[in-house]
Order: structure tokens, then sequence, then C-alpha cells
């Protein structure tokens, strides 16, 4: 065989040999980049849910309500169980100093406008205290403070809040629904009444709720 010849042989035996082992590998690493995203994350094997509805049926350690959407939802109540009950309040009640949980959304104005007030009692000021993303409506915040100064207009009134790292001015409409937390007992959880429950859902597709605020005298939590 002439020498032109063979090496040209030899010439195509490296590229060939090349282009199967870069397809070797391109294949190898997409196979391994299908199989980790394959595998679920900390955010898809445990996450937090808020559950609205009404109360079902209670049964030991499962409390089932039927959701805002329609559907059911079997929750495990948790050994530590904190029950909370609301009762219908008033913007009047809202006072210097009170500790409050307002569930509000931005305005072009600069002042946030509340879509609904609890107002704590003073044993459990503190609790949740801050400003974080909340579920209530689209760009909601639920915002735990306290309330540095109040002022009545005409629309309704407008309060400062303060908490750790931070402050917020909610004007709160007329309309808003208000309600005052108390501390409950699990047997306020009772079949038809008004529920909301922070939930768990975990890797083991099931919901498990530490709190649960119940309402009384056909009162609807709002947060």
């Amino acid at each position: 065989m002439p020498l032109g010849i063979a090496k040209k042989l030899l010439l195509g035996f490296v590229l060939g040999t090349t282009c199967l082992m870069s397809l070797s590998l391109e294949s190898n690493a997409q196979s391994t980049m299908m199989k980790s995203n394959n595998q679920p994350s900390a955010a898809q094997t445990s996450s937090h849910v808020n559950v609205r509805g009404t109360i079902e049926s209670v049964a030991g350690k499962t409390l089932v309500i039927k959701t805002l959407e329609g559907g059911e939802t079997a929750i495990t109540l948790a050994d530590d169980l904190t029950v909370n009950t609301v009762t219908k309040a008033s913007i009047d009640n809202i006072k210097q100093g009170d500790f409050v949980g307002i569930a509000n959304v931005p305005t072009s104005g600069g002042t946030s406008s509340a879509l609904e007030v609890v107002i704590f009692p003073a044993a459990l000021k503190g609790t949740g205290e801050g400003n974080y993303a909340w579920d209530l409506k689209p760009n909601s915040s639920m915002t735990n403070a306290t309330v540095a100064n109040a002022v009545k207009g005409v629309d309704g009134q407008t309060v400062t809040v303060t908490y750790r790292g931070g402050q917020k001015k909610i004007a709160i409409p007329d309309n808003t629904p208000i309600v005052a937390l108390a501390v409950g007992k699990a047997d306020d959880l009772k079949t038809g009444a008004a529920v909301f429950a922070p939930s768990e859902f975990g890797a083991d597709s099931k919901f498990t709720s530490h709190r649960v605020v119940v309402g009384t005298d056909g009162v609807v939590p709002p947060m």
C-alpha cells in the first residue's frame, strides 16, 4: 500500500475514534444531568402550605378540612399542637402598643393596604414578628408588628407598625376584616367551624400542623 494512502486511512481512523468518544461523553453527561434533575429537592420534599376551609371531621390526631378550593385535606395534628380562636373585632380595638398581624399589599402611593388584621393578646406579643411574603393575594405580605401610632381618616385608619429591622405604614380600609386572637383548646375544633391551618407537606405526601386557628360564633379566620 502506498505510504500516502496509509497516512490518510490512519488519520481517518483517529478522527472517527475521537468523534465517537466525544459523542459518548456527551451522552453520558446528558444522562447524568437527567438523573440529577429527577432527584427531588429539599423544597419539593418538605414545604409550607396554608390550608383554609371548614372542618369536615376530627378523629384523634386527624383533622379533615374541606378547603376553599372544594377538595378535602387530611392533616395530622402534631403532639405539640397549639389551638387559637378568633372573634370579631373592630378598628376601634386597635391601640398604640398592640401587637398585630396584618396581611397587606403594596400601593402606588407607598403606603400598603390591609387585607385583614389580627389583634394578638398581650400573652402572644411577638409571635412571628417580622415582614414576610404571604399567600392571601398575589404580592401580599404578612406583617406581624407593634402599632407605633394610629391615625384615623375619612376612608379608615392608617397605622405605622414596627418590627425588628424595620417599620411599615399600612392603611386599613373600613371594610377590612378585623379579628381578635385568643388562646384556644383542642375542643374548639368542631365540625363546621372555619379554620386556618399552617401546615408542612412532607416527603411522605402528608400534611402536619402544629397550629390551627379556628373561628368562633361563625367568624372566619381571615389570614
